[in-house]
């Protein structure tokens, strides 16, 4: 069972990250549109404020500044400053949808998809689309999803894995990490083979696939085939987003949410909302960061 270390109470705790640089963790809640800072060596957790939603975001070639993946587009924060700077609006033509997970490629391109917070059934509405290093952004040719998330990256850099949560299974696409071109499209964990939904995941050091189980309070490590390698279990039913971090990059962070949780289930898992840690036997691999830093 993992270890609450921050029981932040969060509604939606999500897009963890590790900064090597910094040895810091970096979090979002989402509907609180802020985002969060924990450095272990210190214990010291800090937060800005952010002018929208913060669904996912990215370390930068600079350590002063991280991309920003707001609820309505791109922008770069500069933490000495506190300055948020617009990149580009995604999406605007479609008021269902916004911003939800991203990661960066090995080659330091952003790619993100989106989620549709209207329909309910939700449809597959947003798309996926990648943030290239002289800012301009393109539209990926992948299916359409209603909750876009997982999406990470082989050590090689030659899969892109995704998923869309509304759909249950994880997916992959063939993708060259010179060129960026997105190639076939494949499936790596049927809908069925995995209890929960898919929601964030992140790549190990040894190329296994570690996904946060939305609905079943677990972690599952997927080996590279797709096959079951081992579950950890939370004491929270909505864990989120997973992360390496820590010196060794052998500590697995875990955000979790209690969005949608009646007063009775929250009684029940009232560690939901917190941040969860396990020291573990594998490794994880330094965060890719974007790597356009812009003129001071």
């Amino acid at each position: 069972m993992m270890e609450a270390f921050i029981d932040a109470g969060h509604e939606l705790g999500e897009c963890v990250l590790w900064c090597d640089r910094t040895r810091r963790l970096l979090w979002t809640d989402i509907p609180a549109a802020t985002l969060w800072s924990h450095a272990p060596s210190t214990g010291r957790t800090v937060s800005w404020k952010m002018p929208e939603r913060l669904c996912c975001f990215a370390l930068t070639g600079s350590d002063d500044r991280l991309l920003l993946g707001l609820a309505s587009g791109l922008a770069f924060f500069t933490f000495s400053t506190g300055k948020v700077t617009r990149i580009v609006d995604v999406e605007a033509d479609i008021a269902a949808t916004r911003l939800n997970d991203g990661r960066c490629d090995r080659q330091g391109r952003f790619v993100f998809g989106m989620f549709n917070q209207d329909d309910n059934p939700k449809h597959a509405l947003g798309g996926f689309y990648r943030l290239n290093l002289d800012l301009t952004l393109e539209k990926l040719p992948l299916p359409h999803a209603a909750i876009a998330n997982s999406i990470c990256f082989s050590p090689d850099g030659r899969r892109m894995y995704f998923a869309d949560s509304a759909r249950k299974a994880i997916l992959y696409a063939d993708y060259n990490p010179c060129s960026a071109e997105v190639g076939a499209v494949h499936t790596f964990v049927a809908a069925d083979a995995a209890p929960g939904e898919p929601d964030g995941s992140t790549v190990d050091a040894q190329g296994y696939l570690w996904s946060t189980r939305w609905g079943a309070g677990q972690v599952i490590r997927f080996a590279p085939d797709g096959q079951i390698d081992r579950v950890i279990a939370l004491p929270a039913p909505q864990p989120s987003c997973p992360a390496f971090g820590g010196p060794d990059l052998a500590t697995l962070y875990v955000t979790s949410a209690h969005v949608g949780m009646t007063e009775g289930d929250r009684a029940a898992a009232r560690l939901s909302g917190a941040l969860f840690r396990q020291e573990l036997d594998v490794r994880g691999l330094p965060e890719a960061r974007f790597l356009h830093v812009p003129a001071a």
